[in-house]
């Protein structure tokens, strides 16, 4: 059998994302379209590959295994790709990676481990930037790809893809204040003390932009350099942490609730950079590492919160 591989990538999408909905939007397909390539899919294999229900889809065990073997065939595509793409550019001449301090947590480590292992005559320079900066250095051509926010890069003019969930979260020390919720708004949050990260980081100025000028006060306990540190303090009980949820080991034990705010609603989107109109075979490769890091990533949900689905339709 032959499969194509943008059905296997819609597949491990509606998978990753539990919802046929949300993986066509990963996809820029209308549900008609994807639910018809799932059904392709399906005759394709000659079994049900998934189990459809009011809160969206699960894969049945013959779909466990399709998208097991599909993220292997995804990511021997991509180093298959990478293998030549150093040819199409000179090595003096660096790839410009840049991206947010949530995506240079784990989603962009775990991509550039890929990457430059498949590629060892490319280099790849990455920093850290502010989805602002970011998209005007790649509208001005001085780098190849950015990790964005999708909130602050509407409308920008960018080639863009969506990447996965980026949202806010609140987490604490099991049995804590957080103990027995599922959802606490940032002002109820801002009452206890709090552990964060240091005031310049994008994450934290994000954060304070969207609160305003009528921003509780908060009593920070301390402020650290980096996410991990910062949800050890919590699991710990130093105080609250306000972090993304794919930032949280699904095996560490903490309490986990949502943040009820809007503008804790955040998604990834992958962003391209013009230059010369043209987009090398190495950087196109890197998207495609970049993607699969994206898939790939455990969930975080936890065990000891049972977060509210966000997803706004569901596929019967």
């Amino acid at each position: 059998m032959r499969y194509d591989l943008d059905d296997l990538r819609l597949f491990l999408h509606i998978v990753t994302e539990g919802s046929i909905t949300a993986g066509a939007h990963r996809m820029h397909l209308s549900l008609p379209s994807a639910s018809a390539r799932v059904r392709s899919l399906e005759h394709h294999a000659g079994v049900a590959l998934l189990i459809r229900g009011r809160r969206g889809v699960r894969p049945t065990p013959a779909g466990t295994t399709l998208a097991r073997h599909a993220r292997d065939v995804l990511a021997q595509t991509a180093r298959l790709e990478s293998a030549v793409a150093s040819y199409t550019r000179s090595p003096t001449a660096p790839l410009t990676l840049l991206g947010g301090g949530s995506a240079m947590h784990r989603l962009v480590p775990q991509a550039l481990v890929s990457f430059l292992r498949a590629h060892p005559d490319v280099d790849v320079t990455v920093t850290e930037s502010r989805t602002p900066r970011t998209v005007r250095m790649l509208a001005d051509g001085e780098a190849d790809l950015g990790v964005v926010l999708d909130g602050e890069a509407r409308d920008c003019g960018l080639r863009m893809e969506p990447l996965g969930d980026d949202s806010l979260v609140v987490i604490a020390q099991v049995g804590g204040i957080l103990s027995g919720r599922t959802s606490i708004a940032y002002s109820e949050a801002a009452e206890h003390p709090l552990v964060g990260l240091h005031a310049d980081s994008s994450l934290r100025r994000w954060i304070e932009k969207h609160l305003g000028p009528r921003a509780p006060v908060v009593r920070y306990r301390t402020t650290v350099a980096n996410l991990n540190i910062l949800v050890s303090l919590a699991a710990a009980g130093v105080g609250l942490a306000v972090v993304p949820r794919r930032a949280i080991d699904p095996h560490q034990p903490l309490d986990v609730c949502e943040l009820q705010d809007p503008w804790a609603r955040r998604r990834h989107l992958l962003a391209w950079g013009v230059k010369d109109n043209a987009v090398s075979t190495a950087t196109a490769a890197l998207a495609e590492h970049l993607r699969h890091a994206a898939l790939s990533e455990p969930s975080s949900r936890n065990t000891h919160a049972d977060p509210v689905d966000r997803r706004p339709f569901r596929d019967g």
